[in-house]
């Protein structure tokens, strides 16, 4: 049964993002325009104000800066996580236009670790997709056909965002209590903005990092308590 790994590239990004979230940042307070801000704030002065503004939470000013990732290997499953994070912008590779003779297929690592319900999994995926490949033999438009696939079915897409809508985005799914497969990819992701905006997220990550708040309750991991001051909520 063919599988492919996560793949996230960052391809596109806004030019000089911490020089323009600091402009942004700046505008709010000076008579100066933003473009003239952008160009005489130095390095330590947009450390000192991107610093400011993630720890008052007053993270407007970061929604000027946008981030895009192609992104290969996910499941349908993640897809349909990934979409619920309204702030951003999708583009899915289609199952109506897309023939998938050779489809792969996401398999969860307790499914690996599981040699007698492996054969079972693969062998029911087969199936699947052997059916998937005689309607189209017969006939059966894609878009018809594309009704018997499973949520395992992998598949490709870009997604854009902004730094204010990242930054919430990991801190959902970088959460160890994420669906193993969207927080893999959502570290990808981080991996990729910490290379060219390290102050905007060097410490993006999990409520409990960035808030000292694990909003999980009784259904936490429990890393919170390793953390210095961190507590544990629960959102009611």
């Amino acid at each position: 049964m063919k599988t492919k790994a996560i793949k996230v590239s960052l391809i596109s990004y806004t030019k000089n993002p911490e020089a323009v979230a600091v402009a942004a940042i700046r505008q709010c307070y000076s008579s100066v325009g933003a473009k003239e801000l952008k160009q005489k704030t130095d390095k330590e002065t947009q450390k000192r104000l991107i610093a400011q503004v993630l720890a008052s939470g007053h993270t407007s000013t970061l929604e000027h800066v946008s981030f895009s990732f192609a992104v290969e290997g996910i499941s349908r499953i993640t897809e349909v996580q990934l979409v619920r994070h309204r702030m951003a912008s999708y583009s899915v590779q289609s199952g109506r236009y897309v023939k998938r003779g050779k489809a792969t297929y996401s398999i969860p690592a307790k499914i690996l670790a599981n040699k007698e319900i492996l054969k079972k999994y693969e062998r029911k995926l087969k199936e699947i997709q052997d059916f998937y490949n005689e309607m189209l033999d017969a006939g059966v438009a894609a878009e018809d056909a594309r009704f018997i696939q499973p949520q395992s079915l992998q598949t490709k897409l870009v997604v854009t965002m902004n730094a204010r809508a990242l930054l919430h985005f990991f801190e959902l799914r970088c959460c160890q209590r994420a669906q193993s497969e969207i927080q893999k990819m959502a570290y990808l992701m981080l991996g990729e903005v910490r290379k060219v905006a390290p102050l905007l997220f060097e410490n993006a990550g999990p409520s409990c990092v960035t808030q000292k708040i694990c909003w999980e309750g009784n259904l936490s991991c429990g890393r919170w308590e390793k953390i210095p001051g961190a507590e544990l909520r629960a959102r009611v």
